[in-house]
């Protein structure tokens, strides 16, 4: 089911239960409600008199909870005197009045002198009633139901004589009330059916609008059209999920032109050695004389280059993949920079190249001296490939209290300024202009990247125009 289908359901389910519970209570419920709220206010009264019983103001009190409350108060000695009445006739609706005293005083004495009368109750104890009143002589009934009415009774013994407090209070009938709430209910229910309707509709389209844009403009991006823009406005987050897809576009964009680049690249990098291979292998195998050492060693040189190339793409591959796993252990940094150094040293010797090492101290690092070590390597052969006329290259450990830093300075034309930011990415290679010689696959940087980021450590660049280029790497001590 689609966002706007669920949206709508959703929140039409939400106006079917309001509507539910106004039903429930406004209609099901409001006479269970209005006979709960009266018989707390009921019993509230008689906790209020029953404290001011011996209070010099007890009749004004009674007077006013009588009015508020719409309460019938009787207050009699126990000798069955009043000694207050509210003047209301609720007693006269059931029974004269003399009679149902009576009967709620002798139902108050055989429950301990506290009695409350409910109307769902009077009916169970009709027969026990009526038993009560045949008591105390036969007495002519009103053809009024006690069952609206809500009695509370009590008898408290004072040292000046007992009081009997009898509180009554009338339960309106509700059918007429309810009725009118029913006929309001239609007309709001289908009011607010056909408002939901719309209000849903209305909502799930304006909540669905911008994730359907965003989903086109995906599949647009899916099948490869990485100019694809994604515009979608209206909330907080998919604004924020428009702008991270403009930019993974914008960086795929980026990360394909670079394959590409690299696919040319290592075409004509592969080419080249493949062809003097082929070649000097044809001419040594076909012309007399052309089998010597420097026709071999030619072929060797290439075919270390071709090693080169694959070893790089493989090294990156599984970096990325997390197949080449990081084994920390302690070791001596300053031992391995050296033969690294004296390695590449005797390597280059033959070109000219002067490969220079400086460290104070030698210190150990836990790390992944393989890993540390392919970084060295790379930055070294970059700075190789990059350096200048004096063909120098300077290989460095600078110790800090909690880090030591290992850093590779050339003497070449240096990175320019808008470069320096992306040489770390992968495919990426300085310049315009394609250099076999001097360039190489473009992923060298970004295997440091990795090997780092792997350990947990840090790197950067500093460069300025024909003034040589700094790479470095630290680690924690």
């Amino acid at each position: 089911m689609s966002i706007k289908g669920k949206i709508f359901i959703c929140l039409l389910i939400f106006c079917a239960a309001l509507l539910a519970l106004l039903w429930l209570f406004q209609v099901v419920f409001l006479d269970s409600i209005y006979k709960a709220v009266k018989t707390g206010e009921v019993k509230a009264v008689m906790k209020t008199l029953t404290a001011d019983l011996d209070s010099s103001d007890l009749f004004d009190v009674a007077a006013d909870l009588s009015e508020q409350k719409n309460v019938s108060i009787e207050i009699l000695s126990e000798n069955g005197s009043t000694l207050y009445s509210s003047g209301r006739d609720d007693f006269l609706r059931q029974r004269e009045p003399i009679n149902e005293i009576s009967r709620l005083f002798i139902l108050t004495m055989e429950n301990g002198g506290e009695y409350f009368e409910r109307p769902f109750q009077v009916e169970g104890q009709a027969l026990q009633i009526d038993e009560i009143l045949q008591r105390s002589g036969p007495q002519p009934r009103s053809p009024i139901s006690r069952q609206q009415m809500i009695y509370s009774c009590k008898f408290v013994m004072r040292p000046s004589g007992g009081v009997f407090i009898v509180l009554a209070a009338t339960i309106s009938p509700v059918d007429a009330t309810v009725g009118t709430l029913r006929m309001e209910l239609y007309f709001v229910t289908g009011f607010m059916l056909l408002f939901s309707l719309f209000l849903a509709l209305l909502i799930a389209r304006y909540v669905s609008k911008p994730i359907v844009s965003i989903n086109e403009s995906a599949k647009k991006l899916a099948a490869g059209r990485y100019d694809a823009v994604f515009a979608a406005k209206g909330y907080k987050e998919i604004t924020e999920l428009s702008d991270t897809l403009n930019i993974a576009a914008r960086e795929l964009s980026i990360s394909d032109e670079l394959q590409k680049e690299l696919i040319a690249n290592i075409s004509h990098d592969l080419r080249t050695p493949l062809t003097l291979i082929a070649g000097y292998a044809e001419a040594m195998r076909d012309l007399p004389g052309e089998d010597t050492p420097e026709n071999a060693q030619i072929i060797i040189d290439e075919a270390k280059r071709l090693n080169r190339l694959v070893g790089d793409v493989l090294d990156l591959s599984k970096l990325r993949s997390g197949a080449s796993e990081m084994k920390p252990a302690p070791y001596n940094l300053t031992e391995s920079l050296r033969e690294i150094t004296f390695r590449f040293a005797e390597f280059t010797k033959a070109e000219g190249y002067h490969i220079l090492f400086e460290a104070a101290e030698d210190i150990c690092v836990t790390a992944d001296e393989s890993g540390i070590s392919q970084a060295v390597c790379n930055l070294l052969g970059n700075a190789i490939d990059f350096t200048g006329p004096d063909k120098t290259v300077t290989l460095r450990q600078i110790v800090a209290p909690y880090s030591v830093t290992v850093e590779v300075a050339d003497t070449g034309r240096g990175v320019e300024p808008e470069e320096l930011p992306h040489i770390w990415d992968r495919y990426y290679r300085t310049g315009k202009k394609h250099r076999r010689a001097a360039v190489g696959t473009g992923i060298g940087l970004s295997i440091v990247k990795s090997i780092m980021e792997a350990h947990g450590g840090a790197y950067g660049a500093e460069s300025e125009p024909w003034k040589g280029s700094v790479f470095w790497i630290r680690l924690k001590r």
